[in-house]
């Protein structure tokens, strides 16, 4: 595998360069929109808007529906670049997951009907897969869909369904039949978030922001139009989006920015009269962190090198996700070491004249929210189960 850059690669590296000065950076109310909770979503349809223009959009697309037609070294190039000046990627439930599912298994008529509306950011997407008790579990599922006529009645809940107050639709795993295997039962529906009967209620978090909700189905009726590929079919096509969410869950290159970041705040911070940085221990555990991430972003070409020569994502991405998450936390706790004793404080009271610490409130929030990322996308545990059965046959 050839780590170095072609004359053409580099082009396209100062290509995205001069694009992210232009269209990010120098947009610092984008940026404060994006970071405010109640202009997030605007802000992010204006910044996916600006990629859809530049044809950025959707990077792994055919091209005959819109995709860049980028080879595996300029996707690479773009998201480190990216990362590097703190760009979001585009919200991944329309554009990385829902799509990858219609485009391998969807009609023509639903390829036409929903992939403009992604590619436009005119539908905002999330994920209805976990209920409770069925998380990890995931095909134990109980959400009901009995087909009557040319509709599914659907009743049941959804549960950590991120961004659902957004959402204008929802991709969902539904129980249609209970007489076989759990797995064999289940069907993938689209559902328009406006249909009568459904109700998003909040969950609040430990991190303070309001991304995560319930969602309750009560007699919602949706066309059998709606459905994706075969009735019982949905698992098969559930594990295809899985495996492109853990892809996406590793996010090396944000790690990449976030590892830095948090090596220039241990550099300015005092320590008993000396840099943070000078300190042993922490430079240690900061080492091995780049580290592994070093070798995970290896990891990570070689997924995308397998992929660009046709092979399909496989049981490789569950390595992905679980040291991609574990690298997370672990940048994520050196960065509540930075600030010390200010992480300890309560929310709300770090940004005060007071009492405050400038990038303490941002610590907290980024560790406690990071708790979550070795649950969500499949737990870790369960990833390791499948790394043991299909990556080292055990």
């Amino acid at each position: 595998m050839h780590t170095r850059l072609s004359e053409d690669d580099l082009a396209f590296q100062q290509e995205v360069r001069e694009f992210l000065a232009t269209a990010w950076v120098a947009d610092t109310e984008l940026q404060e929109r994006i970071r405010n909770h109640d202009t997030m979503k605007a802000g992010m349809i204006e910044w996916q808007h600006r990629l859809n223009e530049k044809g950025w959009m959707a990077q792994h697309w055919p091209v005959e529906h819109g995709g860049t037609g980028w080879s595996v070294t300029q996707g690479f190039i773009f998201n480190s670049e990216r990362a590097a000046v703190g760009a979001p990627e585009p919200i991944a439930f329309g554009v990385t997951m829902v799509a990858s599912v219609i485009l391998a298994y969807g009609s023509d008529e639903q390829k036409a009907r929903f992939l403009p509306r992604i590619l436009n950011s005119e539908d905002w997407w999330c994920q209805g897969y976990s209920e409770p008790g069925a998380g990890s579990d995931l095909a134990s599922l109980k959400t009901k869909a009995e087909l009557e006529g040319d509709e599914y009645v659907i009743n049941g809940s959804k549960i950590w369904t991120t961004y659902a107050q957004y959402a204008d639709w929802i991709f969902c795993l539904v129980r249609s039949d209970n007489s076989g295997r759990k797995q064999e039962g289940i069907t993938f529906l689209l559902i328009d978030m406006s249909t009568p009967g459904i109700t998003v209620r909040p969950i609040d978090t430990i991190d303070g922001f309001h991304h995560l909700n319930e969602v309750f189905f009560d007699n919602v009726r949706v066309p059998v139009e709606n459905r994706i590929g075969e009735e019982g079919k949905g698992w098969t096509y559930a594990k295809s989006l899985l495996v492109h969410e853990r892809l996406s869950i590793a996010e090396v290159a944000d790690s990449k920015r976030a590892l830095h970041e948090v090596r220039e705040l241990a550099r300015r911070e005092i320590n008993g009269g000396d840099c943070l940085l000078e300190d042993a221990l922490f430079a240690k555990r900061l080492t091995d962190t780049e580290i592994e991430l070093m070798a995970l972003e290896y990891t990570e070409l070689r997924a995308l090198a397998d992929i660009a020569e046709g092979k399909p994502p496989g049981p490789e991405s569950s390595l992905l996700k679980l040291q991609g998450t574990e690298i997370q936390q672990a940048i994520q706790e050196l960065r509540m070491d930075v600030v010390g004793y200010y992480s300890q404080a309560l929310q709300g009271d770090l940004n005060t004249e007071q009492f405050g610490h400038d990038v303490a409130d941002l610590a907290q929030k980024l560790y406690f929210r990071g708790r979550a990322s070795s649950i969500y996308g499949g737990s870790n545990e369960v990833q390791k189960n499948i790394t043991a059965k299909y990556v080292l046959g055990l």
